[in-house]
């Protein structure tokens, strides 16, 4: 008997302890569920709105696989505002919302042939082929036409809800404005930036010291996304247009069909698209892509799988979020070892000094590599890298080389040091407290001296006409100018000796150069591009001192003292001020008759001491031209609303400034008040 007892309380307690393991891994799942789900939706926010993800497409459709399968196992966790339920994106204050006819779904994503397989096995051959073709790295939109002729263009948002960016989108010169169709048409394609476009974008950011795109899809976003269509324009954007969302009055009976009609109307359409009968044909297909990918002058990150014949389409349907008649197979992305040679320290035109790994050629997308990024020293510290090591590199959208990891450390391995003087000019480096970046100290850098002459010369500096990046690199490269001073005092006659140089665009260029020397000093101080001191900032210092030896002559608390500076912008005025280099460089511009005087006249300063919040599009003014007007009588603007906010001018599509404003009481103004305040 009691034997018995003791058996039942133990297969009780071994019952129990079963029962408790089980309640662990539910709530174990379930906080992963959560957590994943956090995480999409923030990379998601990242990369559909704000155009800058911080991981790579493989760790993202890794993470939205694993929550997948967890909703699928237990399914009382899924909700319906799951990422695995809805499109990442979603339709941005800024352009004015435009309502799909046809919801623009998503693909569920395949990363080998044995999920690929489970795809085709449910796909009735009897009743469609298949077709396949590349999948675009870009920015999936729709085109309407009416009466043949383009009206609207949208992008995709979270599928049902996109945002207007026709003016944009008219900037793309392969987007027929015109079509021989009669009717409704709207179709849907990939708007991307090539491989080109990408590399030369790059270059120009890096030498106007912007923030480098990472990749050319966020690049593409990034310039459609453009409230100024002229910057699109400037960012040599393309399309690919993939399918026929909606056609009146005229049948098709398969995907391709629609394809080649598109072709035959003068659209862009998706490359290399291909009718295949079996598995085994598609499973070729989508290999001959992969091995292509390198030499293609545009992103592709997967191939797409779609069940041809469209009746069949609308018969297999959708779930919440993707068509059962398709998937997209993503390539993984290319990864191989390599032994690091070296660590080349750069001088950027920004004064950043950037390390470069030399390691031993490989073979990635294509394309022999053998030099990739290391970013900064917290880079190199974090994965421990030294010379010698063994090292993990891929190309980050297949462009980019970049160092992923160390697999291996070599005997006595040593974590590479960044070096304490400017490998350019032998200068004392810093780094600057909350940056990651080292910079050189010498605002005279060789290195660093063509971004300095490009943003001197620029339109919002002191406005050369005539002396754009291309001409100011020739002049460098032919030794004519080695600082901003030079420009003052360049040799015409061998200017004119100069590759293009005609005597009409000389005698421009001289008159051009002659007439920036009246510009105020504000002007001229922007130009000489202090750290941090922007155009606003460069106002208020020229109107506080009126003239540049009160400036030198100034303390850090004078600077302080200005009403609109804080601690950063008076340090890096004064520690600019105090140099002796930069005094050099004054002296040669005065001597060269170069204006150091403010002169705007004193005047209506109705505004003093009152702050605007500008918000929405106004209907004639730009911001910029809002803002020059309350500068001009003494106001000053601010980017958030605060109970010290005076005034918030609202135009349309007002967001959360305007919710705020009428939150904390604070006077909201028109276009029309704020003009009758300017009287």
């Amino acid at each position: 008997m009691i034997t018995a007892q003791l058996w039942n309380t133990n297969a009780r307690e071994s019952e129990f302890e079963v029962f408790k393991e089980f309640i662990m891994d539910i709530k174990q799942a379930e906080n992963r569920i959560k957590e994943l789900s956090e995480q999409l939706k923030y990379h998601n926010r990242k990369y559909y709105i704000e155009d800058s993800p911080e991981i790579e497409d493989y760790e993202y459709d890794s993470m939205m696989r694993e929550l997948e399968d967890l909703e699928k196992k237990y399914p009382e966790f899924l909700r319906e505002d799951s990422p695995t339920q809805n499109v990442g994106g979603a339709a941005m204050r800024l352009f004015t919302p435009v309502e799909h006819k046809v919801k623009m779904e998503s693909l569920q994503d395949v990363f080998d042939f044995e999920e690929l397989r489970s795809f085709c096995e449910k796909i009735d051959t009897g009743k469609t082929y298949f077709s396949v073709e590349p999948k675009i790295d870009g920015l999936s939109v729709s085109l309407e036409y009416m009466d043949g002729l383009f009206f609207r263009g949208s992008t995709r948002g979270d599928g049902v809800t996109g945002e207007d960016v026709t003016a944009n989108l008219l900037q793309i010169k392969s987007i027929p404005k015109a079509i021989d169709f009669y009717g409704k048409l709207e179709v849907r394609g990939e708007v991307y930036m090539p491989r080109d476009s990408f590399l030369r974008l790059r270059e120009k950011q890096e030498l106007n010291g912007e923030t480098i795109a990472k990749n050319p899809r966020n690049a593409a976003a990034g310039s459609l996304r453009q409230k100024n269509p002229k910057i699109t324009g400037q960012r040599e954007l393309d399309i690919f247009v993939f399918n026929v969302q909606y056609i009146e009055e005229k049948e098709f009976s398969s995907h391709i069909e629609t394809l080649d009609f598109l072709k035959e109307l003068g659209f862009s359409v998706i490359p290399g698209y291909k009718k295949c009968k079996s598995f085994g044909e598609v499973t070729e297909e989508i290999e001959r892509i992969g091995s292509s990918r390198g030499n293609l002058p545009y992103d592709i990150d997967g191939a797409v799988i779609k069940a041809d014949n469209l009746s069949y389409r609308r018969e297999l349907g959708s779930t919440s979020k993707y068509p059962k008649w398709a998937v997209a197979f993503k390539y993984p992305p290319e990864e191989k070892e390599t032994v690091l040679k070296d660590i080349e320290v750069a001088v950027g035109r920004t004064g950043a000094l950037t390390p470069t790994a030399v390691f031993e050629p490989i073979m990635l997308a294509g394309t022999s590599v053998s030099r990739a990024t290391l970013h900064n020293e917290d880079f190199i510290k974090s994965k421990e890298i030294g010379i010698g090591d063994t090292i993990v590199v891929r190309k980050a959208g297949d462009i980019i080389p970049e160092v992923l990891t160390v697999s291996r450390h070599c005997e006595n391995s040593e974590v590479f040091k960044m070096p304490k003087y400017c490998p350019s000019c032998n200068s004392p480096v810093f780094r600057e407290e909350g940056e990651a970046v080292i910079r050189c100290t010498n605002a005279e850098c060789p290195a660093q001296m063509l971004r300095h002459l490009i943003h001197f010369t620029s339109r919002d500096a002191m406005d050369i006409e005539g002396l754009g990046p291309a001409v100011l690199e020739q002049l460098s490269d032919a030794g004519l100018i080695k600082d901003i001073a030079d420009l003052y005092s360049l040799d015409y006659e061998k200017v004119a000796e100069m590759e293009r140089a005609g005597e009409k665009s000389v005698e421009n260029l001289k008159n051009a150069i002659e007439k920036s020397k009246s510009n105020d000093l504000s002007r001229l101080i922007f130009a000489l591009g202090i750290r941090h001191i922007g155009e606003k900032a460069a106002k208020l210092l020229a109107e506080r001192f009126s003239d540049i030896d009160a400036i030198f002559k100034a303390s850090v608390e004078d600077f302080e003292a200005i009403d609109g500076f804080g601690h950063i912008l008076a340090e890096s005025a004064y520690e600019f001020f105090s140099l002796e280099q930069t005094k050099q460089m004054i002296k040669k511009l005065k001597d060269a008759g170069v204006n150091m005087t403010c002169t705007k006249e004193k005047g209506d300063y109705r505004f003093a001491g009152k702050t605007f919040v500008l918000t929405g599009t106004l209907p004639t003014l730009s911001r910029n031209q809002a803002t020059e007007i309350i500068e001009s009588f003494g106001g000053k603007t601010s980017s958030s609303v605060s109970a010290k906010t005076d005034y918030v001018l609202a135009g349309e599509s007002a967001g959360s400034k305007l919710d705020k404003a009428n939150k904390l009481g604070v006077t909201v103004i028109s276009e029309n008040d704020f003009l009758e305040m300017t009287k």
